[in-house]
C-alpha cells in the first residue's frame, strides 16, 4: 500500500508533502512558539498556553438547558467535560462535589457544578457533573470531553475552519475509505482511543489523539528513543488548564509513521507529564498528537463508537 509522507514546520501552519525517497533526516528550521507571554514567566522561558490555540481556535456551540449557545472547544485528550467557573457563576449552576483533576502540567482539588443538560449539535447528554476552571486557562467557555463524545464522532474541517459533533454507531462492516483519505484503527484505553499502529524508528508508539493541546507531547521514554536530536532544542514553559507550569524540550524528530502517513520533522515537547503515568504510558514510548499535526489534513474524523480516526489529505498530496 502506498504510504505518504507529511512534513511539518515547527508549530505552523505551512505543510510541505515529501516524496517517500526523500531524506529521513532533513530538517526545517524551528520557529519560535506561538503565544508567548508578554514578559518571562516564573520559570523564566517563554510560556505555550496548551488550552490556548492560534487565533481562531475551532469551538462548537452549545446550549445549557434552554441557554445558549456557548462556544465550547472539544478536547479529545480529557476525560470530564469542563465548565468554565464564569459561565457557571453566570447561570447560577448547582454546586457538586469536589474532584480530584489531573492536567498536562499539574494536578489539584477543583468544584463541580451539575450541568443538567448539554445539547451540542445533534447530541444531548442529561445531568454532568462538571469540573469548574477558569476560562482564562480553559481558552474557552468550556471543554468537551470523552464523557460527551464517547458515542460520538468528532469532525473537525480544517478547510471550512469547523469543528463537529455527530452521533455514532457500531459498524458491523469494514470501513472503505474514500479516494484520499486514509483509515488507522485505535484502541480504547479510558475512553481515548489509542493508535497502535505507530512507529517511530521502527519501534512502536502509542498515539492519543489531543484535540485540546495546541502542540503534540512526547514522554521520555519516546525522547530516549530519539537520542541526540539534530534539530535545535529550545527549552519552553507550558502551561495547562490546571495553571501550573511546566518546562519542555521542544524539537523535531525525524520519521513518525501512523498508518499510511509518515509525518517528517514532527515538532514535539517532550516532559514526563502526568496524564502519561494516568493512561499508564509512561514507560514505552508515547505520543500525545495536538492539533499543530492534525491541521496538516484536510478533515480529521475521531469516531469513537468505532475506534477509528479518518484523514483526509490535502488535494495536492499526490
Amino acid at each position: 500500500m502506498m504510504r505518504r509522507a507529511l512534513a511539518l514546520a515547527m508549530l505552523t501552519s505551512a505543510t510541505l508533502f515529501v516524496p517517500a525517497s526523500a531524506h529521513a533526516d532533513d530538517q526545517v528550521p524551528i520557529a519560535t512558539p506561538p503565544v508567548p507571554t508578554a514578559a518571562p514567566d516564573t520559570l523564566g522561558l517563554d510560556t505555550l498556553g496548551l488550552g490556548t490555540d492560534q487565533p481562531g481556535r475551532l469551538t462548537v456551540p452549545v446550549t445549557i438547558g434552554s441557554t445558549g449557545p456557548y462556544h465550547f472547544t472539544i478536547d479529545t485528550g480529557a476525560e470530564r467535560t469542563v465548565i468554565s467557573r464564569e459561565l457557571a457563576m453566570t447561570l447560577g449552576l448547582e454546586r457538586g462535589r469536589d474532584v480530584h483533576v489531573t492536567g498536562m502540567t499539574g494536578q489539584g482539588d477543583v468544584t463541580t457544578v451539575i450541568i443538567p443538560a448539554l445539547n451540542v449539535s445533534r447530541t444531548s447528554a442529561a445531568r454532568i457533573e462538571a469540573p469548574m476552571i477558569s476560562a482564562e486557562n480553559l481558552g474557552a467557555l468550556g471543554l468537551l470531553g470523552i464523557d460527551t463524545l464517547k458515542n460520538q464522532a468528532v469532525l473537525i474541517d480544517f478547510d471550512a475552519n469547523t469543528m463537529a459533533v455527530s452521533p455514532s454507531t457500531k459498524r458491523h462492516r469494514r470501513y472503505v475509505p474514500q479516494p484520499g483519505e486514509i483509515v488507522v484503527q485505535a484502541k480504547s484505553l479510558l475512553g481515548q482511543l489509542v493508535v497502535t499502529d505507530a512507529y517511530y524508528r521502527g519501534r512502536r508508539v502509542r498515539v492519543v489523539l489531543d484535540t485540546g493541546s495546541v502542540v503534540s507531547m512526547g514522554n521520555l521514554a519516546l525522547r530516549q528513543s530519539a537520542g541526540r536530536a539534530k534539530a535545535p532544542i529550545q527549552t519552553i514553559a507550558l502551561s495547562g488548564v490546571t495553571g501550573g507550569l511546566m518546562a519542555a524540550d521542544y524539537t523535531q524528530i525525524g520519521e513518525v509513521r501512523i498508518g499510511d502517513v509518515t509525518f517528517r520533522n514532527l515538532p514535539v515537547a517532550f516532559s514526563d507529564a502526568l496524564p502519561f503515568r494516568r493512561l499508564g504510558l509512561n514507560d514505552s514510548p508515547a505520543l500525545l498528537l495536538g492539533m499543530d499535526a492534525l491541521k496538516q489534513f484536510r478533515h480529521v474524523e475521531i469516531d469513537f463508537a468505532n475506534r477509528e480516526v479518518r484523514l483526509t489529505l490535502p488535494r495536492d498530496a499526490g
